[in-house]
């Protein structure tokens, strides 16, 4: 049975744009995968990620089973990770799950975020690299509002959790890979906490901080009912319709987890950096609409004083 969850947020990254208007994304440098808003790690990052490799391998109990977010940041920052696990266990012996629904969290809009790359394309930059057929749960084209953004990250965790309960191989510790929103959304649905206000900041993730989380103690009666549920599923004809697994009454996903340590950053040379949360992103929206109405009113004047030449009034 599952005991332990651990979650790490990729490391210092490259930047990237969207223009709100025409939901064109735009990067200063070329990305690995062509995609705009699929960065790599800055040089900086790439430094954190070594020193993460170091002390995932001191962890106890250690992962047996590792998950990643499908962008190139994620994978990237277990890199240095995985090819010490290949020395010690064999080039057969590791093996990176991509999951979609550990993705990045894009808000809801009139146009279509990018998709990241697949499972060819990633092949060629990084090893060790796994797919399963059908993903748990794919992030709406459209983006999400916060709200689905929680219920789809408890999702996905249900079904890794489940996953790993039923593996004959009895892991007992997993390791997930993904972003700064699905971080704090994860640790949220594990302990079955949510504030009342979206923007509290009450689960940390800086850069390549690790989050620890034991699970609760339960008894076999209730372990056996639990795993006897039948749960809705979620459909990618419906992608916004997620199903509520219930957590948010302090249950938690999976009879709920208890928060050990929050975006640990001990090892890394700098400690922590580049924390972020829910109300950052609605300053980082409410500046966005501010330039695109201020850049509209400009268009709006320049064609009014444009027709005004034309017809000759001035």
């Amino acid at each position: 049975m599952l005991e332990v969850i651990y979650i790490v947020r990729h490391g210092y990254r490259s930047n990237w744009a969207v223009d709100p208007q025409t939901g064109t994304y735009s990067s200063s440098v070329r990305t690995p995968t062509g995609i705009p808003s699929d960065p790599a790690l800055a040089s900086y990052g790439v430094r954190q990620s070594h020193q993460l490799a170091t002390h995932l391998l001191s962890l106890d109990p250690c992962p047996d089973i590792l998950y990643s977010s499908p962008y190139y940041r994620c994978l990237q920052t277990l890199a240095p990770y995985v090819d010490q696990l290949a020395e010690h266990k064999g080039e057969q012996g590791v093996r990176v799950t991509i999951e979609p629904g550990l993705g990045e969290f894009y808000g809801e809009a009139r146009f279509e975020h990018p998709s990241p790359a697949g499972l060819e394309e990633l092949n060629k930059h990084f090893s060790h690299l796994h797919a399963e057929v059908e993903p748990t749960i794919v992030p709406a084209k459209n983006g999400e509002s916060i709200t689905n953004l929680h219920d789809r990250v408890a999702y996905c965790l249900d079904a890794l959790i489940s996953r790993a309960d039923k593996d004959p191989q009895q892991p007992k510790a997993i390791l997930i890979c993904t972003h700064a929103a699905a971080i704090i959304a994860m640790g949220r649905c594990l302990t079955g906490r949510m504030p009342g206000e979206i923007g509290e900041e009450d689960f940390r993730c800086f850069t390549c901080g690790v989050s620890t989380f034991q699970r609760r103690s339960r008894n076999d009666e209730r372990m056996e009912s639990e795993g006897s549920e039948v749960r809705e599923k979620w459909s990618p004809n419906q992608s916004s319709k997620i199903p509520d697994l219930g957590w948010r009454d302090g249950s938690g996903v999976q009879g709920g987890w208890q928060c050990e340590k929050d975006s640990d950053c001990s090892f890394l040379e700098n400690g922590e950096e580049r924390g972020w949360n829910f109300y950052m992103e609605k300053q980082r929206i409410e500046r966005l609409e501010a330039e695109a109405a201020a850049a509209a009113e400009t268009t709006q004047s320049k064609a009014e004083e444009t027709a005004a030449a034309h017809s000759g009034i001035v």
